[in-house]
């Protein structure tokens, strides 16, 4: 399982012209299933996504994770971080997750942040969607859940 997280002053996402989700001071998350993903990378990612220090403390240093700054966290789908460049020039997903599958591990997802505690709000899945994003610092991350194992 894979995720591009950014901080963000204000995120929104909507499909067909109409916000579906936003929101203010907070994390988003661009999140790729992979084939092979199950609950231990689910729950690993959330955690981790929860937990990380991304946000100033009073010292201006990175921190304050978004459960400690009380931010908010968008999840939107995104199957193309499993897109493969490395030969020719049209990406293969023969390593993104089924969408059945993937949908299911979106929502677990989306479920165990909650359960932290974590405000969340999400785009739709497999649907064609604007995402706007205010960037802060900017900060972006990557993070993998088959290279913590």
């Amino acid at each position: 399982m894979r995720a591009v997280v950014q901080r963000v002053y204000k995120a929104r996402v909507s499909v067909d012209g109409r916000e579906i989700g936003a929101i203010g001071h907070g994390l988003v998350v661009f999140l790729g299933v992979g084939r092979g993903d199950g609950l231990e990378d689910v729950l690993y990612l959330a955690e981790k996504i929860a937990g990380l220090r991304l946000f100033a403390d009073s010292e201006g240093k990175m921190n304050l994770s978004v459960q400690a700054v009380g931010g908010e966290v968008l999840v939107v789908s995104q199957f193309t971080l499993y897109g493969d460049c490395r030969k020719g020039r049209r990406p293969s997903f023969t390593e993104a997750a089924p969408p059945e599958e993937a949908e299911k591990l979106y929502e677990r997802f989306i479920e165990e942040l909650q359960r932290q505690g974590v405000r969340v709000a999400t785009g739709k899945f497999q649907a064609d969607m604007r995402v706007e994003v205010d960037n802060a610092g900017p900060v972006t991350l990557l993070l993998d859940s088959r290279k913590a194992f």
